[in-house]
């Protein structure tokens, strides 16, 4: 196990996470282990305002998620971020993240036309306000909207929208969030999270990559 991975085990027994929902050890994966469709979600090594109001496996902090795509001329993060639906090298979107905890579909039958669906939303604009559409996509959207089994039924259904702490309150950074586009938070509504995905049954989780 890596110095990188040993850091990730022990913060989460250092929350008092039992990891059993984990299918393999918490060993590294180097990239070259993963496979077209993996997905990668980004652990914080502190709490923000996404993790705040969503819960990740584990109870780790999870606010994003991402694509492994392999073309001819490499391996990407097929991801939503700020600038939009894009291809970012492997290399860099590691570079940029704490920690990067892998994923795999149990049921793997549907998952390369699931990547090919996602791919076709590449250059679609960030969703910054989280709603149901397709004009543009958050992280979780894309990959809750374009995993499908081979029967074409969603591997991961939409669940109502989180926007509140602990305690149940919605938290003020939303609600000055949305009320300076003149909105209410969209509490409850059909959506999805990185966090929630990283929970779902149908995944196996593989480890966290390896940074080298």
């Amino acid at each position: 196990m890596t110095v990188m991975n040993r850091k990730c085990f022990l913060s989460a027994m250092f929350l008092g996470v039992a990891l059993s929902a984990m299918c393999q050890n918490m060993s590294g994966v180097g990239v070259a282990g993963l496979c077209e469709g993996d997905l990668l979600f980004c652990v914080k090594d502190k709490g923000n305002q996404i993790t705040d109001v969503t819960q990740g496996v584990g109870g780790m902090k999870i606010d994003h998620v991402a694509i492994l795509h392999r073309t001819e001329g490499g391996t990407y993060a097929l991801e939503a971020i700020h600038k939009g639906v894009s291809l970012t090298p492997i290399d860099s979107f590691m570079a940029r993240r704490d920690m990067v905890l892998a994923a795999r579909l149990k049921d793997t039958v549907g998952v390369a036309r699931s990547v090919v669906r996602a791919l076709r939303f590449l250059g679609k604009p960030y969703d910054f306000n989280f709603m149901p559409s397709d004009s543009a996509f958050y992280c979780s959207e894309l990959v809750q909207k374009c995993y499908r089994y081979k029967s074409g039924e969603l591997v991961f259904k939409p669940i109502p929208m989180s926007f509140h702490d602990n305690t149940g309150r919605i938290t003020q950074f939303w609600k000055d969030y949305y009320g300076r586009q003149g909105l209410t938070v969209p509490e409850g509504e059909p959506g999805s999270n990185p966090g929630d995905l990283s929970r779902s049954a149908a995944l196996c989780i593989l480890g966290f990559v390896d940074k080298d």
